[in-house]
């Protein structure tokens, strides 16, 4: 496994792991952002990270028959997991703000499906994904994800995430801020809102 340091050093060396004033998907703000997309965007490293979440996976979940990752975020993930692990894997997209199959893929009945994300932090869009996994009747499994920023306060799933690493990165709600943050100007990432 991936050492804590060397981890945030690739993360870092990415410019996948952002200081500021960030407005998260979930609507809560933060200092810190972490932008996957930037990691993912260098494969050779990205690499290191999804063997060494693939190795966790393949520990906790003997049986996967299927893989679902939300777009934009889960995409390249999923994709790069599903290749690790030999698993067959689509993505869901938002269609009038609502996740949805697409493109001709299906959850088949009875499937054991994964729900693999980039970060998850309050876990609100893994849970969108539940609802196709049971509307699909199948079977919902665990949940993954390269980063893990959840607090027990943010976190709406009830179950275990795997993830490469779990940072701790306090948020805010915007009622809420600290001094130092309401003097730093807002940055909203994410494709959450994007139209």
């Amino acid at each position: 496994m991936l050492s804590l340091k060397k981890s945030l050093n690739i993360l870092k060396k990415t410019n996948a792991l952002l200081e500021g004033h960030f407005v998260l998907s979930s609507g809560l703000h933060s200092s810190k952002y972490i932008q996957c997309a930037k990691l993912l965007s260098y494969p050779n490293l990205a690499n290191v990270i999804c063997k060494s979440l693939a190795k966790k996976i393949k520990k906790k979940f003997k049986k996967i028959d299927l893989i679902l990752a939300p777009a934009m975020g889960g995409v390249i993930i999923g994709y790069e997991i599903g290749k690790l692990l030999k698993k067959e894997t689509i993505f869901c997209e938002r269609v009038n703000g609502k996740f949805t199959l697409r493109r001709g893929f299906n959850i088949k009945k009875g499937a054991r499906v994964l729900i693999i994300e980039d970060v998850i932090t309050t876990g609100k869009s893994s849970l969108e994904c539940v609802k196709l996994i049971k509307k699909s009747k199948a079977k919902l499994i665990g949940f993954a994800s390269i980063i893990d920023r959840s607090t027990k306060q943010s976190l709406k799933i009830k179950t275990g995430i795997i993830s490469h690493l779990k940072i701790d990165v306090p948020t805010f709600k915007a009622n809420k801020l600290p001094p130092e943050l309401k003097s730093i100007p807002i940055t909203t990432p994410g494709s959450r809102f994007i139209k």
